[in-house]
């Protein structure tokens, strides 16, 4: 014969269960709560003027970096979208040394660098290409000290490179006979 069980230690461990699982539940929406509190405490609600972004005053198009022979040209145009005219501009790049990564400023000026609202200016610099291996638009300066506001966008494309084509000709191996590679008179291992 079977011994009765008892439904009392049954019904106990699922009340333990739901127990644990209530404070559980509780725990988590109180942490939850208590993150909800401190991040809205931490973001800022007001803006100030510094905040509010200015609005550009001109539109720099970046040309893919050319070759031509050991020299790589990095240029492109900025033209005025403002109603005032610009004066002093210049294009400030970021330059990454190959030989110890190090970045290094140059200020290019624009040619012509004053322009009329929707006038727009050329900028061209050319450096070698072994010395640099990239660049990168860091600002537009109107001045020595004035930093403008700009938007920017993709340029003339770099032309596909010509690859000089030349005909390979591969003779064909001679041949030993019966055409076998693994024979009684050669073995060879086959993997």
């Amino acid at each position: 014969m079977e011994p009765k069980r008892s439904l009392a230690p049954m019904l106990l461990a699922g009340l333990a269960a739901l127990i644990i699982t209530g404070l559980v539940f509780v725990g988590y929406a109180l942490l939850r709560k208590r993150h909800a509190d401190s991040a809205s405490l931490a973001a800022p609600t007001s803006s100030t003027a510094s905040d509010v972004k200015k609005v550009p005053k001109a539109l720099i198009v970046v040309d893919e970096a050319m070759l031509q022979g050991g020299l790589t040209i990095i240029g492109g145009a900025v033209k005025n979208t403002s109603a005032e005219k610009l004066q002093g501009l210049s294009v400030e790049l970021e330059l990454k040394r190959r030989k110890d990564a190090t970045t290094e400023i140059k200020s290019i000026p624009l040619n012509p660098a004053e322009l009329e609202p929707q006038q727009e200016g050329r900028y061209a610099l050319e450096l070698k290409s072994q010395d640099y291996s990239s660049a990168r638009l860091v600002g537009l300066n109107a001045g020595p000290s004035l930093r403008l506001a700009y938007t920017t966008a993709q340029g003339q494309k770099r032309p596909p490179e010509r690859l000089d084509q030349k005909t390979i000709i591969i003779g064909k191996p001679p041949s030993k006979g019966g055409g076998f590679l693994n024979s009684p008179d050669n073995p060879a291992r086959v993997p």
